[in-house]
Order: C-alpha cells, then structure tokens, then sequence
C-alpha cells in the first residue's frame, strides 16, 4: 500500500468522532493497508489504546492531534474565540513529548471554549512533530476562502519556517462540498509557488459510508439537539469515513505523488511505548537522618512492628522479612514511604483517615506503617494478593479520608513533590447499553414510553451489551425483528454503544511523578481540576505510580460524632472503638442498621436480620457476599451459621480454611489458601491460578487443574495426590472453585469496610444521639437524607430539638431537654441562611451573651452578612420562639428593626451625629418598635413555614395523626429512593403494586391528546415525597376526592426508570383515617402481638425462591389473617409483611393449592 490515512478521530473526539479503535483496525486490516494516524480534536485521550490495538493487528501506529490554533491563547474574551485547526503528527520521542506539553497547556493555560495553542506556544515545542494544514477549519483554507491568496501564501511559508523544512504539508481533501470545490485548486497552486508539498487525506469521523447517520446521531447527542431540528449541527456530507487507497486515488486521480507522501510520512513517525518500565517517584525526607530511603523504611517497619506486636512473634518478623525482600526486589520502597508520609501528615493535622482498604490490607509492612488498621495475621489477609514476586504489578494502597479535607492531603503531597509533578486522573463516562438506546431514542424523536419500553427489555447484568441483551432476551429479540422502528433504534444504539460520553474526574486515583507530569502524560483540566488525559488503565501500563484518595462520608460522621462525645466528657479516638461488643451485634441482629456504613440498604438489613451476626468475620463475610454472584450463597451461608452440624467439608483439610465462613468460599484469598494448602503450590503463584480462575483463561486452568491434582516436579509442586486428598476430593474442589473465583470477593477490600460498619454500629449503640446528629450533619442540603434520619430519631426515641437562637449551632448538635439527650437543629441547616451568616450569629452569641428578642438580635448582627432574607427564614424556621414574640409578630415586624439599625450605623459610619441628632436620640427611643398584638400562625402554617425554610417538618408532622395506618405500609419514599442504590437500580420492581400513604401536596391536571382530564399528584410522606399519576379513567373516579392537603393512601403500580424518579400510576385511592388517641395507659398493639393473639393462623412450608409467587395468590385478598412463613431450608419461621396477610384462611389457601402441596399449608383455628 502506498496511503496512509493521516486525519482521523476515533471515539476519543468526544461525541464527534465514530471511528471506535477495534473495529477500525480491523477496518484498515480488510483495506490492506498498514499505517494509519490517530488525530483527535484537542486531545491525546486514545493515544495509548490506539497504539496498542494497531500493534496488536501488525498496523504502524501514528501518534498525532488536530489541535486548536488561536492567535493568543491567554487572551480569553469573545473577540478571541475564533481558532483554526491545524494537525500535528509525532515524527519521533521527542515530538511526542512536545505535543503532549502543546495539548496540556491548550487545557491548562489556553482553555477558552476548546483547548487552544498558539504559534508562540508551537514555534517552542515544534522539534520532532510534523504539521498539516487541516481541513476548511484550517487557517490555510480560511484565507483561500477569503480570497485572501497573498495572505494564505505567506502563513503556509511561516508555518514551514516554524516546523521547518519537510515538516510542514498542505492538506487537500474532497468530501463532495462547494467549498472545497473552490479551495483545492488554490492549494495546489499555492503548493506549486511555494514549494510546500501537497498530501490527500479524507477527514475521517465514522468507518463506513453507510455509518453517516450515526454520525449525525453522535452529533446530536453532543449538541442537544433531535435529527427534526432543522437549526442542528450537520455535516453535510457523507464521505468522511475511512476510504480505501482506490477511492483516495480516483478523487484525486492527478494527485499521485501526493496520496503516496501520505505513507512516507506515516513511515517516518516512529514512536514507541515502553510498557516495560516502572517510573516511580522518589520520597522526599522530611528531614535528613544520613539514611538510604530502603534502611528508612526498615527501621519505620520495625518500630511499628514492637508496637504492633509486643511480644515480637516469630510469625510477625518471618513475614515482615518476606515482604521487605519482595518490596525492594520490586522496586517499591519510596511508594510505601510517600503513603506512610502523607498518612503521618494526615493523622497530625487531625484528618480522619480509613483503615486502608484493598489488597494492600494484606501487608503487615502496611500495617506496621500505620497505613493500614487490620492483622493481617489475624484475618488472614495474604500479602500476594496485593504483591505477587511472581507476577510484577504496580502496587495499589486505597486511602479512604475525610470527604471534607481530602483536598488538603493531596495539596500536602502537591506541595511536597511539586504541583507539576501530582494531578488527578481522568475517566470516561460511556455509553451504556440501556443508556444509549435512550440516547438515540431521544435523538430519534421516539416518544420516552417508546424507548423507555426497549430499553427496559435489556436484562439487568453487570456490563451488559446490545449483542448480549438481544440474545438473552427473546422478547428483544422479536421486537426487533417484527418493529422497524426498534430495528432503527437498536442499530443504530449498536453502532455508538461502548462509546465514551464525557470526560469526568476519577473519583480517588492522584498520580505521583518523579518528573514533571507532562515527560509522561497529556493534562487537561476537568472543573478547574487538573487530571490526566489518560485514564487509569493506561497510567499502569506506561509504569506509572496512582494512589487512590477516597473521600469517604463515614470517616467525617465518625470524627464528627467523637467530637460530640468530647463535649459531653467522653474522649475517644476512632481506634479505640471495640469490634466485640455484643450488645452491638445484637443491635444488627434485630436489623437496626439505618444510617451504618454498608449496612444500610432495605436488602442488606433483611439479609442481616437473618444472619444474627455475632463476630466480626460475620461482618465481612455478609458484605462479601451480598452481591450479584455470591448472593447466590447466602441461603447455605445462614444455615452452616445457624446449624453447624449442616456444615459439610468436601475433605477436611478445608476446614481450617472455609470454617470462618461456615463451610462456605467467599474470599479470594481462600481459593489461593486451598491452592496453597492442598496441593502445595506458592502463593504467588496460586494469586496466578485465581486470576485465571476469576477470568476464565480455560487453557491456564486446565493446565493449572493437573498440576492442582498430580503435582508437577518441575514446578516444585507435590500436589493434592501426594499430600493425601483423593482424586475424587480434588476434582470436586478444583471444579467449585473455577464456579466461584469469577465473583469471589476480596477479603483484604471487605475486611476494612466490615471495620468502618462495626464502629459506626457501636457509636449507634452507645451513642445514638451524637451519632445521629453527625449522620445528619453529613447530609445537609440533602432534605430526603435528613427527612429520613430525623423519622429514624423519633421513632427511637431520640428527640429532634428545633433551631434556637440561643441554643442551636452552626451544625447539629446534641443538646439535653428535661434530662434526655437530644439533636438540635443546625443553623446551617436553615436556607437563605449559609454557613457565614450561622457562623457570625454563634461567634456573636458566644462573645456577648445570648440575644434577649428578635430587636437585640437585629441591632447586634452585621446586616450585610445575615441579611433580611435570612432572619425571615430563621422567624419561620422558629428560631426565635420562646424570646417574647410569636412568629406573626416577629414577621411584621423584623424588617422595620433592620432598616432602623441599618440607618443608625449608617449616621455612625459617615460620623453625621451632631449635637442635634444627640439631643433627638431620646426622642427616637421613645418610638422603639414594639410587637403588635395579633395572634400566632395556625398550626398547619407554622409546619409548613419550618417546611419551606429547612425541606422537613420540625415542631411536627402534618402526618403524625395517621402514623397508625402509614406504618403498616410495606413501600414508602423511603423504600423507593433505596431502589435507585440497588444494583439494578430497582428496574425490577417497574411494575409492581403497591400502596404509598401520605399528604397530598400538589395537584396538576392536564388535557391528553384526546382532550380527556389527567393529573399529576405529588404525595408526600414522612420522608419525601413521590408522582402519582391519574390516567383519565382513574381520575374520573377519583377527582372528586384528591385535594391539597388531604391524607390519602393511594395504590397502583411502580414506573421505575433509569433516568427519571420513580412514580406511581394509580389504579385506586381512599382517604387516611386519623388516629383515634387511646386511652390512657392502654398502650396499640403492633403486628407481632397482633399476630400471635389473632385466632386464626395460615402456616406455609416453602423455600424462600417461592416467596414472590405466594405473594401474588396472598395479596387477591387482603385481610386481618396472619400469614407464616416456615423456611425448612434454613430452619426458621418469618411473620409475612401485613399487607400480605389474608381475610379468608381456606379461600387463601383454595388459591395457594394451585402451586404448594396440601401438605405444606396449614390453617390453625385457636377456637376449633
């Protein structure tokens, strides 16, 4: 081949580009040909994937950009927007490294709508790159187009003294448009008198002519915008894809020379990755002690091991000798150092930092750094699953801190190894399968309930695709073929999916560099944060060093609350909570988990509930499994806990290894313990045999399987046979653990969360007031978060005390009324208030004494910084109730009092007080404002003012008389934000029916295309607030009930969807009976009392998978009939949620014969 496409964008020209790597390469394979350049708009994103994929297939990579050309870059204004494309090719390592620093800096220092440079910027960093003279976009073809010929002339002649000689090439390109119609024969003229050569390209968006709608598509879904709107983007063409050296040639027939230069330059650009090797970066003492940084690391591992390890067991010191070894054999010593110095600034500055989390838990060179908080001996937590001597990997220590001064640890480590040398890392958001089937749909101009149908179809598995999706889903699959509506929407959505959407900021991962950033990667800013181009897969293959630094909301509500504790005279620190505590197990055991890390979601505390845990190992084992996979264990999981004698080993020597999980595999580091244990293989090699395991390589594990079982000499490997397990035991061993090690989890990564659960339990246990408030003060700005925690606080008991003036603090706080502990609501929880203004309310208070009235109040505080707005909102959040005014009075009056001081300190500040304005002060006193006399705001108005100005009710709940009815519902707010938290995000539940409770706070009626009535009504309950929506038939029977503020209990069934709150569509509605008060002493009975005294029981013997089918039979008839559940499988008795309960036993169980044996069901009369 003698062409070489040299303008090109892959799926990395964010939503411009369609030409997505693999396929094509694959693409340029089936043209013959073996170069091709990739030139992004701006960016280097998919540099390194290019590379790969090109040399992965045999084709010569060309590393390259079309980057924005503005005449200054540091000029930012709108007269400055205007920029011209221009390409940039890397001809060797050297241009590399310069366009890396041009792309970084059209980010970091040029950014003004696109990323731009200028010639200045290039003329510095032009050595090794070559330039084209782009597309219509070009400066080149701009002034031609201006017929501006002389001026044209003399830039493309700048431009070649700039990049130098042979460097610089005029770039003709033919996508059938009038405009290059008219410019091509003024570049080959220029060409000719300028002796600048010319080069054909094809400005290449998409792989195939008949990929041209896709684009338009893509462009759309870049700019907003539906393929109907007639004001959109276009291209207005069809040609910009990847064309064959026969198309190239017959466009330009008279061209040759030009479309062959085309593959010399290609041919001349040679840059190579180098995968091989590690650049880390080097610590930087604080201090110099005449150490090497190796005999530094040592020494700190010693003392932290007599600290660690008092006794100094032999075991300790064996593996802390081991993993030194294989750290400096690997290289990593200055990685341990730079962690273990940033977590000492972090712990001295009073920064809450997590108990390390991931397989770095399973060093004790880690541990005994302080880096991590877990024995990893006494959790046996291996060292190979973070480091393996076998298999040479970058290390990986996750850091969870303190989500409100994060930034500060990473500006320490910024300002410790140079800003230029520390940046966070990008990542991509793509274009899932669900997702883009909505994106297209949109696009498209499809109703939302038409593609909200196929995208609903797509089953609900981790990563799923469109190929998969249409093959596991029958109903797809015909919807496909029978609707050509649907065949336009999925081909379409194929031809994007996978694609990247956005750019965005990883949420942990901080690159450390011993050079400066841009020797090794691009930079671009995301947000004012400077992150790297390239994402975190590829920093680890170019040897570069991330560490991850979480923010982690836990960290902050356990330090708050500590706080909280140290004012009532109990001082602690985060370590000094226990993890044995049993009263704290026996909390979890009642599923009392709302508000704990991991713990908190409606399944987990179910599954919890019936675990009973009773040991720490409980803890991490439920939130191993307690995911898609190993849920799948969790029924034998219970019962092996439950009733041991069930416990059933293959062989016994894996008793030592899965009796902490009651008999069952659930950790990674099992698998290698088996492989280690029973076969004799090492552990680094055994980490090998799990991840081929876990990524299902069949010809490692079948390999591996023989070695497993017959031992191999070679290998040093005696294997199961020579150790004594039969070959029967072996195989069975081998084959369950390929069945698991793809969802094993890590137990080094649930061990530290399993701590963090624990320890926010046993502050909720002990605790529950300071814990709570600094729950709550976590979620401020979240009203459903909150409104959720305070219902949790007073239905356990827990007073929520409402903001004061003399009383309240910025934030929550605990506070004691009448000897009980209590929360006191924050200012700054109070909007149009903001944390300034709370601040110099409290710092005023605290100086001065408590404010006597809402007068001394006003004359006290800075009116510029707690202005009018803000002392209204504090008026109808209550803050100044009880100090001589209702909250009528204070309304009408607080603004006269805030003009009066307003104008006071204005006369003070402008010195105005004459002796005439003295001698009138006394008559000014004597026309103090006064409160009129009018009476309080009704109850109802009082509720929602605190609504409006804090987003939940404080004083009381406009719902509390009907507290008896809503907390025998089963679904609430509550339940339907939990859905969204869910792996499937609750898609599973579209459709159910249900019944919500609540005030009905909005109603919106609406004509439908036939002109009949419908209606959107908001409910709110305790906790939030949810759509309902009233087809016209239902609303018809129904209008003449709904209305603002009527308690009503509405069922129907769920809307779930992926991109919109969940709703409710109403099939039935009835009104809310208030509660009737009961006479005193004369306590209401709850369900379980209900019943274990109602007269008539229903028993069902079943296995939890049938569950769901009894519940449809179950809810024909709802009634006062309690209904058991006997679970024989994992020997326990359930109470059914009320709503299932039944009014007739033997009609009940009629139904229920049509799907259970007699046998299993069981009606108990007390009376017969």
């Amino acid at each position: 081949m003698a062409f070489a496409h040299l303008h090109l964008h892959t799926e990395y020209s964010l939503l411009d580009g369609a030409c997505r790597i693999k396929p094509l390469i694959a693409q340029l394979k089936e043209l013959g040909m073996d170069t091709c350049a990739v030139t992004d708009h701006g960016v280097l994103y998919g540099a390194v994937d290019f590379y790969k994929e090109c040399k992965r297939h045999g084709i010569h990579p060309v590393i390259g950009c079309e980057v924005y050309v503005t005449q200054d870059m540091r000029e930012k204004s709108g007269a400055n927007r205007e920029y011209s494309h221009l390409i940039l090719l890397c001809e060797n390592m050297t241009g590399y490294q310069n366009l890396m620093k041009l792309s970084s800096a059209g980010f970091t220092e040029g950014f003004y709508y696109k990323p731009r440079i200028d010639l200045a910027l290039l003329k510095e960093h032009h050595e090794g790159l070559i330039a084209s003279s782009a597309c219509l976009s070009g400066e080149l073809p701009k002034l031609l187009l201006e017929n501006r010929y002389e001026d044209a002339k003399a830039h493309a002649l700048m431009m070649q003294d700039i990049m130098g000689p042979g460097n610089y090439f005029i770039e003709v390109m033919d996508h059938h448009i009038r405009e290059q119609k008219l410019v091509i024969p003024q570049l080959v003229k220029l060409s000719r008198e300028s002796g600048i050569p010319l080069i054909v390209t094809n400005d290449c968006h998409y792989l195939k002519k008949e990929d041209a709608p896709a684009q338009e598509v893509l462009m759309c879904i870049q700019t907003g915008k539906t393929l109907e709107d007639e004001q959109r983007m276009r291209m207005e063409t069809e040609e910009l894809y990847v064309k064959s050296e026969e198309e190239m040639r017959a466009l330009f027939p008279h061209l040759g020379e030009a479309i062959t230069r085309t593959h010399e330059i290609a041919m001349r650009c040679q840059v190579d990755f180098d995968f091989s090797a590690h650049h880390l970066p080097l610590y930087i003492p604080n201090e110099n002690t005449g150490e090497s940084n190796e005999e530094l690391l040592r020494r700190l591992c010693f003392e932290g091991l007599h600290a660690r390890y008092p006794t100094n067991p032999e075991e300790a010191i064996k593996r802390m000798e081991y993993e030194l070894d294989v750290i400096s054999s690997m290289g990593f010593v200055d990685y341990f150092l730079i962690v273990w110095d940033f977590i000492r600034f972090a712990r001295e500055q009073n920064i809450m930092v997590g108990p390390g989390r991931g397989s770095g838990a399973g060093s004790i060179v880690a541990y005994c750094l302080n880096i991590t908080q877990l024995d990893p001996l006494k959790y046996n937590l291996l060292f190979e699953r973070f480091l393996n001597p076998e298999r040479v990997s970058m290390p990986d220590l996750d850091i969870d801190l303190c989500y409100e001064r994060r930034g500060e640890v990473i500006d320490y480590v910024a300002g410790k190894y140079g800003h230029d040398h520390v940046a966070q890392i990008i990542t991509f958001g793509t274009m899932a399968a669900r997702g883009v089937i909505r994106d297209v749909g949109r696009v498209l101009g499809y109703t939302y309930q038409e593609t909200d149908q196929v995208a609903k179809l797509v089953p609900m598995e981790l990563n799923i695709t469109l190929e998969r999706a249409l093959n596991q889903s029958p109903q797809l699959r015909d919807l496909r073929r029978d609707n050509p509506r649907v065949r336009r929407l999925l081909d379409t959505a194929s031809l994007l999916e996978g694609m990247p959407r956005h750019a965005a900021t990883h949420a942990a991962g901080v690159l450390i560099t011993q050079k400066p950033l841009t020797d090794y990667v691009p930079l671009q800013t995301n947000d004012a944060v400077i992150t790297t181009q390239y994402p975190m897969g590829n920093l680890e293959e170019l040897g570069l060093l991330k560490t991850d630094f979480l923010g982690l909301r836990t960290l902050t509500v356990i330090r708050d609350a500590l706080e909280l504790m140290a004012l009532s005279g109990v001082h602690m620190t985060a370590d000094d909570i226990p993890i044995d505590d049993p009263t704290v197990y026996a909390m979890l055991s009642t599923g009392d988990t709302d508000g704990l890390f991991q713990l908190e979601s409606a399944g987990m505390r179910s599954f919890i509930a019936e675990l009973k845990p009773e040991t720490f190992e409980d803890i991490i084992a439920a939130i191993s499994l307690y995911r898609p996979g190993p849920m799948a264990s969790i029924p034998r999981f219970i019962q092996g806990k439950n009733n041991p004698k069930s416990i059933r080993y293959i062989t016994p020597e894996l008793a030592p290894i899965l009796g902490v999980t009651y008999g069952c595999m659930v950790y990674q580091e099992q698998v290698m313990q088996i492989v280690r244990d029973l076969a004799g293989f090492s552990y680094g090699r055994s980490d090998q045999i799990r991840r081929a395991m876990s990524k299902k390589k069949k010809e490692i594990m079948d390999r591996e399987k023989e070695i497993f079982i017959h031992g191999s000499e070679e290998d040093g490997v005696p294997g199961c046979l020579k150790k004594g397990i039969s070959r029967q035991a072996a195989e069975a061993i081998y084959e369950e653990m390929i069945a698991f090690a793809s969802y094993a989890f890590n137990k080094s990564h649930a061990a530290p969360y399993a701590l963090l659960s624990v320890k926010t339990a046993w502050l909720k246990r002990h605790y529950p007031a300071e814990f709570m408030a600094a729950l709550i003060n976590s979620y401020l700005g979240n009203a459903g978060k909150v409104a959720v925690y305070v219902q949790f606080c007073r239905r356990n008991e827990i007073p929520v005390l409402p903001p004061l003036i003399n009383h309240s603090h910025v934030k929550f706080v605990v506070d004691t009324k009448d000897r009980r502990k209590g929360i006191r609501f924050g200012l700054n929880a109070i909007k149009s208030l903001g944390e300034k203004a709370a601040l110099a309310i409290v710092n005023e208070r605290n100086k001065r004494g408590d404010y006597r009235d809402i007068f001394d109040f006003c004359e006290r505080v800075d009116g510029s910084t707690v202005n009018k707005r803000a002392v209204e909102a504090l008026i109808k959040a209550g803050a100044f109730d009880g100090l001589g005014g209702n909250r009528v009075q204070c309304m009408q009056v607080y603004e006269a009092v805030m003009d009066q001081q307003a104008r006071q300190k204005r006369n003070h500040h402008k010195n105005q007080l004459s002796l005439f304005d003295a001698a009138f002060e006394d008559r000014f006193e004597l026309n103090t404002i006064s409160y009129p006399d009018v009476e309080e705001y009704p109850k109802s108005t009082l509720l929602a003012m605190e609504k409006e100005v804090t987003g939940i009710y404080i004083t009381g709940h406009p719902l509390d008389e009907y507290a008896h009815e809503l907390d025998k519902l089963t679904w609430s707010t509550k339940v339907l934000d939990e859905l969204a938290e869910r792996e499937d995000h609750g898609l599973t539940e579209d459709g159910r029916q249900v019944s919500l409770g609540g005030l009905v706070v909005g109603v919106n009626q609406k004509a439908t295309r036939k002109g009949d009535i419908m209606a959107f009504v908001t409910l709110e309950d305790l906790t939030g607030q949810v759509e309902c929506l009233f087809f016209p038939r239902v609303w018809e029977r129904f209008a003449h009930l709904i209305r603002e503020d009527l308690a009503c209990l509405l069922t129907g069934k769920l809307s779930v969807q992926e991109d919109r709150p969940t709703s409710l569509i109403v099939d039935s509605a009835r009104i809310l009976r208030a509660q009737e008060k009961p006479p005193a002493n004369e306590p209401e009975e709850n369900e379980t009392l209900l019943a274990k005294n109602a007269p008539i029981k229903l028993y069902l013997q079943i296995a939890r998978e049938q569950m769901p089918a009894c519940e449809k039979l179950l809810k024909r008839q709802p009634g006062h009939i309690p209904v058991y559940f006997h679970l024989k499988d994992e020997q326990m008795t359930l109470l059914a949620p009320r709503d299932w309960w039944v009014k007739e036993a033997l009609d009940a169980r009629a139904d229920l014969l049509t799907i259970l044996p007699s046998e299993q069901i069981k009606v108990v009369n007390k009376a017969t």
